[in-house]
């Protein structure tokens, strides 16, 4: 199957778009997006949006999408998860997204996920910020680091509904939620597919949203121990370099060059790499502030507190064999 722009017909996916604003800010934009694929896929809105929010947006949405709360029995530390256990549960489709409310897809990039998931269990895009103001630009240049050493961790994802209901859903008690739910995935015996056209749409924080993130992104790294020793040991690296530590951010820089090369430069201006410095020695400090959130007990989070990033692989995988052996 080749997947076409002119393509217009309804596609084997679920949408599902977990949903919860403290205001509408922003509300216009995402219906007329949402009305972009509404004819394409089955379109799922879990919304844990108060009142009189949830009664507007189930006004605006429509009859031709499912919108409804969180199931109850989905509750969990992670509201987002909450969310997408809910909306997957009641998914008709072979196949499912499910993408964050910035997300932006065009309806021939799901056409390619559907292709895609022909012969993959799971789908990971990559996203890029559009448009890209300062702060868009420097956490950017985390996402061309991760292309270099491997992969971005995106906020969206797409996956076989079968596969996914074999492993009775991912842990709502974590943090890193999407990592999450790629491990559980893959310690099933999923097979990850990336493709380097799906590049998604994403649109940026905004300047509060951004510096709200820095030591919850950093936290994000205790799931993955190597990577949580290496970004600790950037502050005292710099401190111990001193007047060479132009050294690093040469070194980072070209990484992050190498990551713009991988991930496809017309997705990513060309001053995007230079960021990577400031990124890095904000992840040095935010780093060591994410330790002192662990030894407190975790990071609140709507309410409660989360200890846990992501589960590690053994641990998922005795979980799926566990499941197996049933």
């Amino acid at each position: 199957m080749t997947s076409s722009g002119g393509d217009r017909r309804r596609l084997r996916i679920s949408y599902v778009l977990p949903l919860k604003w403290s205001d509408d800010h922003g509300l216009a934009e995402l219906m007329t997006y949402l009305a972009t694929l509404r004819d394409r896929v089955e379109l799922i809105v879990v919304d844990g949006s108060p009142e009189p929010l949830f009664t507007r947006h189930r006004r605006l949405l429509g009859e031709g999408v499912r919108h409804l709360p969180p199931d109850p029995r989905q509750a969990c530390p992670n509201g987002k998860v909450a969310g997408v256990r809910t909306g997957v549960a009641l998914a008709r489709c072979d196949y499912i997204v499910v993408a964050d409310d910035d997300v932006r897809y065009r309806p021939a990039q799901l056409a390619l996920i559907e292709e895609l998931l022909e012969r993959a269990d799971l789908v990971r895009p990559l996203n890029s910020f559009g448009p890209m103001p300062w702060h868009a630009r420097w956490d950017s240049a985390r996402t061309l680091i991760n292309c270099a050493l491997g992969a971005d961790y995106p906020g969206t994802l797409a996956f076989r509904a079968a596969c996914y209901r074999a492993t009775e859903g991912y842990a709502g008690d974590v943090l890193f939620e999407n990592l999450e739910l790629i491990r559980t995935l893959t310690a099933a015996g999923a097979v990850e597919l990336r493709d380097r056209r799906l590049v998604v749409r994403r649109l940026p924080p905004t300047v509060r949203r951004f510096a709200q993130q820095r030591i919850r992104q950093a936290y994000d790294s205790f799931a993955q121990p190597a990577r949580l020793a290496a970004e600790l040991a950037i502050l005292p690296a710099v401190l111990g370099l001193r007047r060479r530590s132009w050294l690093m951010a040469a070194l980072v820089v070209g990484l992050a060059a190498a990551g713009r090369l991988r991930a496809g430069r017309q997705h990513f201006p060309a001053d995007v790499p230079l960021w990577a410095p400031a990124w890095l020695l904000e992840r040095g400090i935010c780093s060591w502030l994410a330790v002192g959130l662990r030894w407190r007990g975790g990071v609140n989070y709507s309410g409660s507190r989360i200890r846990t990033a992501a589960h590690s692989m053994r641990q998922l995988r005795d979980r799926a064999d566990r499941l197996t052996d049933r």
